[in-house]
C-alpha cells in the first residue's frame, strides 16, 4: 500500500478496499519506524492524524467525498496550519502555534486529504541542502550520508522513503526541483502567481512560490488542481479561470519542440548527470520530439541577481520576528533595544543571518542602486533571454542541478560552492516560469538525478504532459530506496 500513488489510493479509498483510518495508520507505523534516522518531518500528532481521516471516511460514508478525500499528506513546515506548530525550521517559531490556515492547507482540508505531520525544512527556507534546520538535518533516504536537497528536503525525503504518497513544498530558487531531484522523485513549481501565498510565511516574496511533490508527474497534476487557484487575500495571487491540469496527460509528444540551452551543457556539469540527461532527451525524440539548440546567455548571472534580490527582500520579510507578539524572546534583556538583539541573535541560524545582514548591506543607502536596482535590471533581462527561447520551443529541458546530491557538511564551510548548486535552477524563480523536476536515472555512485523542464508563463499542463509520457516509458519514478 505504501508504495501506491495517490492516483491509486484514491482509488483503493473509493473502491473501499482500505478506509482512511487504516491508510494514515499504515503511513504513521512506517513514519515511526523510519523518522528518526531520516528527520523528515519535525511534527506528527498521531491523534490529530485519525482525527483527519475518521472525518474523512465520514464524508465518504455520507457520499460527500471527492477525489482525494482520506489521502494522506505532509505538509512542508513553512504552511501555517490551525492547532499545529509553524515552526519553518527555525528556533525563532519553535514555539509558534498557527492560529489559521494557509489557503494551501484550505484547499487541501477542503479536498478532504488528511496530515501525516509537518516537514523539516532549511531555515526560513534557506538553503539548498537542508542542513540549516534547527531540528536537525534531513537525510537522503537513498543514501542516508547524502543531503537531501533543500530547502524543501523533508518533504521530498518523506515522499522519497515512501513515508507519506505526497507532500506540499515551497520553491524560492529550486527549493522544489532540487530535492525532488536528489531523492528521485517528481516535483512542480507553477508559474508564480498560480498558488497563493496567504499563510506561507515569506522568505523572498517576488520569488516564493508554492507546489507539490509526488511520485508521478500525474499524482502533481491531481494536487495542483487542488492548491492552485485565485486567493483575493494574496495580492500577487493571479485571477485566472481554474483549470485540470490533467486535461493533456495522455497527449502524444508529436511535434514537441523541445529547446536545450547550451549554456546548461558548459562546463561545470558533472559527465554522469549529462549523460544521464542525454538519455532521458533520447527518450523524447523517440516520442516524437524535436530537438531545438537554445541559448539563455544570462544563465551565469543569475547567481549574483538572485544572491542579492532573495536577501534584500528577505531582510525586510524576516523584520517582523523580533520578540515582540510571537516567537522566540531572549530571557534575560535590558531594555527593548536589547531584547530586540538578543531575541533575534538566539532564535536565527547563521544562513538566515548571513542573509539578513546581505539584503540589509544592499538596501542601505549608497548601495541599493550599486546592487539591488542592477540585479532588478538582470533579472528583467533573464526573463527576455527565456521569452526569446520560447519563440523557437515548447519546452527546455535541461539539469536540475551540476551534480547528484553531495555528502552531508561537504559545502557547508563554503556558502558560495553551496549557491552555485543552483545554477540551473534560480533564473526559473528570477522569471516567475514553472518548471518540474522529473526522476531520470541514477549517478555513478548510486544517487537520483532528476530531468529538469521549464515551461513558459502557465503551460503547467503541457509540462505536465512531457514528464507522464516520459514516465510511461519509463520506471525512474518507481523506483524506491531499500529502507
Amino acid at each position: 500500500m505504501i508504495h501506491a500513488t495517490l492516483k491509486q489510493l484514491s482509488q483503493q479509498l473509493a473502491d473501499k478496499q482500505v478506509s482512511a483510518v487504516e491508510l494514515a495508520t499504515e503511513y504513521l507505523q512506517r513514519i515511526d519506524a523510519l523518522n528518526p534516522q531520516l528527520n523528515a518531518f519535525i511534527t506528527v500528532d498521531r491523534d490529530k492524524t485519525l482525527l483527519e481521516a475518521a472525518a474523512a471516511d465520514a464524508r465518504r460514508a455520507a457520499g460527500l467525498a471527492g477525489l482525494l478525500t482520506g489521502a494522506p499528506i505532509a505538509h512542508k513546515d513553512i504552511f501555517c496550519q490551525q492547532g499545529w506548530k509553524t515552526s519553518c525550521g527555525s528556533k525563532m517559531l519553535d514555539n509558534f502555534i498557527s492560529p489559521y490556515d494557509a489557503h494551501v492547507i484550505e484547499q487541501c482540508q477542503a479536498a478532504g486529504l488528511v496530515t501525516l505531520g509537518r516537514a523539516n525544512m532549511d531555515e526560513f527556507a534557506m538553503g539548498s541542502s537542508n542542513e540549516n534546520s534547527y531540528y536537525g538535518a534531513v537525510k537522503n533516504p537513498w543514501d542516508l550520508a547524502a543531503i537531501p536537497g533543500g530547502s524543501s528536503g523533508g518533504s521530498a525525503a518523506a515522499v522519497a522513503a515512501r513515508l507519506a504518497p505526497v507532500a506540499t513544498a515551497t520553491d524560492t530558487g529550486g527549493s522544489i526541483r532540487q530535492p525532488a531531484s536528489h531523492c528521485g522523485v517528481t516535483g512542480i513549481k507553477p508559474t508564480y502567481g498560480v498558488v497563493s501565498r496567504f499563510g506561507m510565511v515569506a522568505y523572498a516574496s517576488s520569488l516564493d512560490q508554492g507546489g507539490v511533490m509526488a511520485q508521478t508527474a500525474e499524482d502533481c497534476a491531481l494536487m495542483l488542481n487542488v492548491i492552485a487557484g485565485f486567493d483575493e487575500r494574496d495580492s500577487t495571487s493571479l485571477e485566472r479561470a481554474k483549470e485540470d491540469y490533467s486535461r493533456d496527460l495522455a497527449q502524444p509528444l508529436a511535434g514537441l519542440r523541445v529547446g536545450l540551452p547550451r549554456e546548461y551543457f558548459a562546463d561545470g556539469l558533472a559527465a554522469d548527470v549529462g549523460r544521464i540527461i542525454d538519455n532521458a532527451v533520447s527518450e523524447l525524440k523517440k516520442l516524437g520530439a524535436e530537438v531545438v539548440d537554445i541559448s539563455l546567455p544570462n544563465t551565469q548571472l543569475s547567481i549574483p541577481a538572485y544572491y542579492v534580490i532573495a536577501p534584500a527582500e528577505a531582510s525586510a520579510n524576516l523584520s517582523r520576528f523580533d520578540g515582540v507578539r510571537y516567537g522566540h524572546r531572549a530571557s534575560e534583556y535590558k531594555d527593548l533595544v536589547d531584547m530586540y538583539e538578543k531575541s533575534r541573535a538566539e532564535g536565527f541560524g547563521s544562513e538566515v543571518k548571513r542573509r539578513i545582514m546581505v539584503g540589509t548591506y544592499v538596501l542601505s543607502h549608497g548601495y541599493y542602486d550599486a546592487y539591488y536596482i542592477k540585479a532588478q535590471k538582470i533579472r528583467r533581462l533573464i526573463a527576455d533571454d527565456f521569452k526569446a527561447a520560447f519563440a523557437g520551443c515548447d519546452v527546455i529541458l535541461g539539469p536540475v542541478a551540476p551534480t547528484a546530491a553531495f555528502n552531508l557538511g561537504e559545502k557547508s564551510g563554503d556558502p558560495v560552492q553551496m549557491y552555485l548548486s543552483d545554477i540551473y535552477t534560480l533564473s526559473v524563480n528570477l522569471a516567475g516560469l514553472p518548471a518540474m523536476s522529473v526522476p531520470a536515472g541514477f549517478s555513478d555512485n548510486g544517487r537520483p538525478v532528476g530531468l529538469q523542464i521549464i515551461g513558459n508563463y502557465f503551460s503547467e499542463a503541457k509540462m505536465l504532459n512531457v514528464a507522464h509520457q516520459f514516465q510511461q516509458v519509463t520506471d525512474w519514478h518507481s523506483k524506491a530506496p531499500a529502507l
